[in-house]
């Protein structure tokens, strides 16, 4: 039997703090990860639920993106997907008597950990603030019929559709994805903001204007086959731990392996495979060259290799550049005054280092380049993520075999909620196939995207927040201007598995709406039903949970969409949802002939292992963009410029959390345990600031808006981080992160570049 969740909130704000030290990635997570599954699920459901983890007849894992290969492991998880599993497949419940015992105003005051920890949402639960005079504000149950009358009432009361924000998370299906922008649109608005917005918009924005489509150009047999691949601004052992599987592989068939990161991490240094004997006990060390570059200085390094690169005789593929790119003088001028001190005050990395990782890029002849968020969230990300790709296009590596751009994308179907529609700025070609099957008008204009949408609440622009799945407050930046524009809000509606900050803070009215997991079983009228995933690297698979559903009273994500459509809708809607909820298979049947790639959808996904996509610059060197080439580009080079006595500070997570879900309070891999209101920094900065290890202090953080900021009682660590730089967890530092400070062209929070100052606690 699972043990009962916390009754108490535990104290995180006195973490204890071993001297930092690299432990090896892998083996020491078993017993641990089997500890948290039997406290969540107990033995038997345990071992049935975590054997069907990411196997062709199973369920997609509801933590990371990253690919399976042909053939699977039997355990075919990692630590932290497990910990997601055994979350969602918790034996613990939050009924209506745990609401009835715990106020909002009680609620508000919990941790993340504690909410997370409860267990699973069983009933539908309504609040309505001020609703008994002289009594506290909680959240009552209320029947499915009930919710969505709320919901219609709410939003056909308002003045345009364009007042209703419509969120989703990574983790929502291809066929709720596709619902859910149907109904959006149907109903008049193209605000679809997703927690792409947040992450990999950067990616997007640079990546269509360079090679025509905003994903990967790679597969996990290009990772197998490359020479050379550089990790930048990512650290796979604890965001996307499976990925030092593909490096080991990658590595024992001779790749080399740069590192580029302000930390050094566990999982690019040593992997211990608990799949192999050999890994289990001696374990690979991956990096071969670890660039430990300042926070920001990305663009300058890969913009003085662009530099050398060309300078090199024979180094270009001039073949490639002359018959399938386009601008390439226009970035030769631009490199030419790329400048070496400059560059190494940018970077903090010597010449040596520079000129070796120089070296390893000129004996590749194929390279790929893998990244996440320590490049998007920045102002200048999209400029430095088209650097990037200067560097592959200079060498000839987009289209071909084992190399190419590879951004590694977060939650499990966050790339294919974006392949379904969800985008405040959709393209018209994919709103013309959607007007054309469905028979509507979809609204031409832009909506908003997660910051924009926050502003508009905080404007009173907008008026409605429905959010399909996620934790929008936990997630988003600038906390207290954020939870103060959702209280603005006439009604907040969370689609949810279990609880966490968002419902603590609501609009007037709010409603949560307990929904199946990627675990249980989906039986509708018509029979057992699938859903589908798409993940980091184009292959869509079938997902099929096996468990009994946590509650009778949940709804799937189809349902509740296709519900609340009927609700708002009517019978002027001529889009058959009652179909869409009996029958999956009708849906994906429409998907196949709006969105390109899916066509003979339902075939294709029947397939053990599903199907890849198309991706023209992979597969046919075809660029689709405005040019009709691959796109170099020239933008000047920035880096952040820190005042004397501030530090540049990053969020991150620690081991013990996926996104804004925290599994625990240690972070083993950095050898910090027992809480998170820490935050590491360079001995040689702290002992200039006056910072004894151990000791407490305030983060406050400087803008250009002269608003402060403040984050109270972080406990120093000594942490070898890059000099001037510092590092904390999120989400107890978004509210650290100005709302208004983004990136340039995909306005995603600039969450890796905060300045900040420190004051005693």
């Amino acid at each position: 039997m699972a043990t009962k969740p916390p009754t108490g909130d535990p104290v995180q704000d006195s973490p204890q703090v071993t001297p930092p030290k690299q432990a090896a990635a892998g083996l020491p997570a078993i017993g641990h990860t089997l500890r948290i599954a039997h406290q969540q699920m107990g033995m038997a459901r345990t071992a049935r639920t975590l054997l069907k983890v990411n196997q062709k007849d199973g369920f997609d894992c509801p933590g990371c993106a990253w690919p399976e290969g042909d053939k699977r492991h039997t355990a075919e998880f990692c630590e932290n997907g497990a910990k997601a599993v055994a979350e969602e497949a918790t034996l613990r419940r939050v009924t209506p008597a745990f609401f009835a015992a715990h106020p909002l105003a009680d609620l508000a005051t919990r941790s993340g950990y504690w909410l997370g920890q409860q267990g699973r949402i069983t009933e539908p639960m309504l609040l309505e603030r001020g609703a008994t005079p002289g009594d506290e504000d909680r959240y009552v149950p209320v029947s499915w019929e009930k919710a969505f009358e709320v919901i219609a009432e709410e939003l056909t009361a308002l003045d345009s559709p364009d007042e209703a924000l419509f969120y989703t998370s990574g983790r929502t299906s291809n066929e709720a994805a596709f619902l859910f922008q149907l109904f959006a649109r149907e109903f008049g608005t193209n605000n679809l903001p997703d927690c792409s917005n947040m992450c990999h918009e950067s990616s997007g924005s640079a990546l269509t204007e360079t090679i025509g489509i905003g994903k990967g150009s790679v597969s996990l047999e290009d990772l197998h086959r490359a020479d050379l691949i550089i990790v930048a601004g990512q650290n796979p052992g604890t965001n996307h731990p499976r990925m030092l599987s593909a490096l080991e592989k990658a590595k024992t068939a001779g790749a080399r392996i740069i590192s580029v990161n302000p930390l050094p991490e566990a999982g690019t240094e040593r992997f211990k495979n608990p799949q192999t004997p050999i890994g289990m006990f001696r374990g690979t060390a991956l990096t071969d060259l670890f660039l430990q570059i300042r926070i920001g200085g990305d663009q300058a390094l890969f913009r003085l290799l662009n530099k050398l690169v060309i300078e090199t005789g024979g180094a270009t593929d001039e073949s490639f550049i002359r018959e399938h790119t386009h601008g390439y003088e226009d970035l030769a001028a631009a490199a030419e005054d790329a400048d070496w001190d400059e560059t190494l005050t940018a970077t903090g990395l010597t010449r040596p280092e520079i000129e070796q990782a120089l070296a390893m890029i000129l004996a590749s002849e194929r390279t790929i380049v893998c990244w996440a968020m320590g490049l998007t969230q920045h102002k200048h990300s999209v400029a430095t993520i088209r650097e990037v790709v200067n560097l592959l296009l200079l060498r000839g590596n987009i289209g071909r075999p084992g190399a190419g751009v590879c951004p590694v994308r977060g939650h499990s179907n966050v790339q294919g909620d974006r392949t379904m529609g969800i985008f405040e700025r959709p393209a018209p070609a994919f709103l013309d196939a959607l007007d054309r099957e469905f028979g509507i008008t979809s609204p031409r204009g832009h909506g908003f995207d997660v910051v924009r949408s926050i502003q508009a609440l905080r404007d009173g622009r907008a008026k409605v927040l429905f959010a399909m799945g996620g934790n929008f407050v936990g997630a988003t930046p600038d906390t207290e201007v954020t939870e103060a524009a959702i209280r603005r809000a006439a009604l907040t509606v969370h689609v949810s598995t279990k609880l966490n900050r968002s419902h603590a803070v609501t609009g007037r009215r709010a409603l949560i709406l307990p929904t199946l997991g990627r675990t249980d079983k989906d039986v509708q009228e018509s029979g057992k039903q699938f859903v589908t995933v798409e993940d980091s690297m184009g292959m869509v698979h079938a997902s099929r949970g096996n468990l009994a559903p946590a509650s009778p009273h949940l709804l799937s994500e189809p349902a509740i969409v296709a519900r609340m459509a009927r609700a708002v809708l009517g019978p002027a809607s001529a889009t058959p949802w009652e179909e869409f909820e009996r029958d999956y298979a009708s849906i994906r049947e429409r998907i196949s002939r709006v969105v390109p790639g899916f066509e003979d959808f339902n075939a294709k996904v029947a397939r053990p292992g599903g199907f890849q996509l198309p991706h023209a610059p992979r597969d046919e060197r075809r660029f689709p963009t405005k040019t009709g080439k691959a796109n170099f580009t020239a933008a000047p080079v920035e880096y952040p410029r820190v005042p004397a006595g501030r530090l540049l500070l990053q969020t991150l997570r620690s081991h013990d959390q996926y996104n804004t879900t925290i599994y625990g309070l240690d972070d083993r891999y950095r050898g910090i345990t027992g809480g998170r209101r820490v935050v590491m920094v360079n001995p040689a900065d702290a002992a200039e600031l006056g910072l004894a290890d151990g000791s407490y202090t305030d983060l406050v953080s400087e803008w250009k808006d002269g608003v402060e900021r403040r984050a109270p009682g972080f406990r120093v660590v000594h942490y070898p981080t890059a000099r001037g730089c510092a590092a904390a967890y999120y989400p107890e530092t978004n509210v650290l992160v100005p709302l208004d400070s983004t990136a340039d062209v995909s306005n995603t929070p600039a969450s890796k570049s905060v300045v900040v100052r420190f004051e005693p606690a």
